[in-house]
């Protein structure tokens, strides 16, 4: 099946056209057109959620469960279409995409099985005491009702987990809300067939059309004037640091200020404990560099620096990453603009004070290679920078005299959606020490493993401290997410007929 995008907008079941036009940058295969989205385009599709909402938020969970299955029937029903114009757009391998397209229909699925259960809804009650002295209580029963219309902006790096019918949008739609989705203008052809399959849910779910609308991209002030529309209630955002925290800004300044769910960076630290690096430093150091050049680095979770003991074995655990990381060839990134941005940081990287080179390579235009560094962990502590995510196969080593030192690292870290321990038992002591701090900085840690991977279940946590994420109390992964667009409301001595169902 080959798929002809015709570049339009999805707006409350229709497919319209604007007045400028974009074309599409893909790795390779043909370039299309597509309409830029307006900031009336915004406004027709929040006034067509918020229409949508007052029938798509009463509905049953069964209802809503419907429709989440049917997405995903919808999106498997297009399969070879999406891995052809998804493959060309973004330059990912075929298996990196089909692979992809299974964790998108699977957590739908997971989510309509989960909302079936009911517990997210978190209900409680408080029987009426009318006996009670000096005072009675009422009768008291609570419950998490949606929110309303929620804006979601498609990630750049998973063009179908993290975009159109990704996470952000199957967590709204579970827990009864609308959505508008931003299209990235990365990847406007797969945004465009994935929207054709939640429109054909939505007909044979026969529900309102404004229930999801997609407005594509080319034009960052669409952007804010989805977060500022004051019938938006919420925002799920993955992306860059500086992207996010300028519409999360924009949120804060509303007059009714939004929850703005932003996924922004990380540099993952991993540290490695002595009797873990000096019994199978080489096996771990290999395994570092196939998380660290998976998909060209570019994952959120994406294992940036390692901190190991300084001496022999250190010395052995660089050379055995070096060596591993030599055999990794060019890989291509998903846009011209994210690998110039590896270039940078690489840059910046290689011309820090006190930073060694240990591999090099030459990388353009949209061609990636990996970089290795080391440095010293006073020096790590006295360069800031060093902390900075660079969004690619580049990797850092610091080098430290002792786990004091580690612990330092540890302190000295912002917020990280992950921290990861090589430990042996004989390592229990050491790692005791660093977990008070690691809990306070990461969303997930992680045990004799690379953070690569993310589950999506009902224990996952995909977040952190900032600036990991916008709110440290949410994760855009598992079925926790589908809280982030519910809120708890009680209700005092109301009759039955007036409760939800």
């Amino acid at each position: 099946m080959t798929f002809t995008p015709h570049g339009k907008h999805l707006i409350a079941g229709e497919w319209l056209t604007g007045s400028e036009d974009f074309t599409s940058a893909p790795a390779h295969g043909p370039a299309h057109s597509y309409s830029v989205g307006r900031v009336s385009d915004v406004d027709a599709a929040a006034q067509a959620a918020e229409d949508a909402f007052w029938s798509f938020g009463y509905t049953t969970r069964e209802v809503r469960a419907n429709f989440l299955n049917a997405i995903a029937d919808e999106i498997e029903a297009r399969a070879d279409a999406i891995t052809e114009i998804g493959t060309q757009e973004t330059g990912l391998p075929e298996g990196r995409l089909q692979g992809e397209r299974g964790r998108t229909t699977g957590q739908l699925r997971l989510f309509a099985s989960h909302i079936l259960q009911g517990d997210y809804l978190d209900q409680r009650h408080d029987v009426a005491l009318p006996d009670r002295a000096p005072l009675a209580r009422p009768d008291l029963k609570m419950i998490q009702r949606p929110i309303g219309p929620i804006a979601v902006f498609g990630a750049s790096n998973f063009p179908l987990a993290f975009s159109t019918a990704g996470g952000d949008t199957a967590a709204a739609f579970a827990a009864g809300c609308p959505v508008v989705v931003k299209g990235h203008s990365a990847h406007p052809g797969t945004s465009e067939i994935i929207a054709e399959a939640v429109l054909a849910a939505i007909k044979s779910c026969d529900l309102h059309p404004g229930v999801f609308s997609l407005i594509q991209g080319g034009n960052r002030e669409v952007g804010g004037a989805l977060v500022q529309h004051p019938l938006i209630k919420a925002v799920g955002f993955t992306g860059s640091l500086a992207g996010g925290r300028a519409l999360f800004d924009l949120c804060a300044a509303r007059p009714e200020p939004i929850p703005f769910f932003g996924e922004l960076g990380s540099v993952n630290p991993m540290f490695i404990l002595n009797n873990a690096q000096n019994a199978r430093g080489e096996d771990i150091a290999k395994g570092w560099a196939g998380s660290l050049t998976m998909g060209a680095g570019q994952f959120c979770t994406n294992p940036g620096i390692a901190i190991v003991h300084a001496g022999d074995s250190g010395e052995a655990f660089v050379k055995s990453v070096h060596d591993a990381l030599s055999e990794t060839g060019a890989q291509t990134m998903l846009t011209d603009g994210i690998a110039s941005a590896y270039r940078d940081g690489q840059r910046r990287i290689a011309q820090t004070s006190g930073v060694q080179d240990v591999l090099t390579s030459t990388c353009d235009q949209r061609d990636a290679t990996p970089y290795l560094y080391r440095t010293t962990a006073q020096n790590w502590l006295q360069n800031e920078a060093l902390a900075e995510e660079v969004f690619g196969p580049l990797g850092v080593v610091v080098l430290a005299e002792n786990v004091d030192e580690m612990r330092e690292i540890a302190l000295s870290l912002q917020g990280q959606l992950t921290c990861t321990l090589h430990m042996d038992d004989d390592d229990t002591v050491a790692a005791q020490s660093l977990m008070p701090v690691l809990e306070r900085k990461a969303g997930r840690i992680l045990a004799n493993g690379f953070p690569t991977g993310v589950e999506v279940a009902d224990a996952m946590i995909h977040g952190g401290p900032y600036p990991a994420s916008t709110n440290f109390g949410a994760t855009s992964v598992g079925t926790l997410s589908i809280r982030r667009f519910l809120r708890p409301v009680c209700y005092q001595n109301l009759p039955a007929a007036l409760l939800p169902a």
